[in-house]
């Protein structure tokens, strides 16, 4: 099993490089080439949500984007640090559709999906199958 993090600033400019990396990684691990965009822009809805969490609760945390291999599936996390779902004030719920639009793209992408909360925050998982790869000698 193998994983690599990524940690960054709650930026709207570090989602395109999550992005990248996570189809990189999904690619190299055996996820199918017709569902990488499938990838891509999940990640990208996932780290832009976090993002904005972020910078409407005021709080300079860092976003956290985990890519492991698992032995048949492609698990990808992404963490905020805006503290737990559900926590949002009176002035913050207008917002809140912004986020449930987000997460209905996700959900709409990703079969394997699950919100939830984090160790800091709010907590995206989601995974795809890894195509069997029969290598030839």
């Amino acid at each position: 099993m193998a994983t690599v993090e990524l940690r960054f600033s709650a930026l709207p400019e570090h989602v395109r490089t999550a992005r990248l990396v996570a189809a990189a990684v999904a690619r190299r691990v055996g996820v199918d080439e017709s569902v990488l965009d499938e990838v891509r822009l999940a990640v990208g809805e996932a780290c832009s949500r976090a993002v904005g969490l972020q910078q409407r609760g005021g709080t300079d945390g860092t976003v956290r984007v985990a890519l492991t291999e698992l032995e048949k599936r492609f698990l990808i996390e992404v963490e905020d640090e805006a503290g737990p779902i559900g926590s949002t004030s009176d002035g913050e719920q207008a917002e809140a559709g912004e986020d449930d639009l987000g997460l209905a793209v996700i959900t709409g992408l990703v079969e394997d999906v699950e919100v939830g909360n984090g160790a800091e925050g709010g907590l995206i998982r989601m995974s795809w199958p890894i195509a069997n790869v029969s290598v030839e000698v």
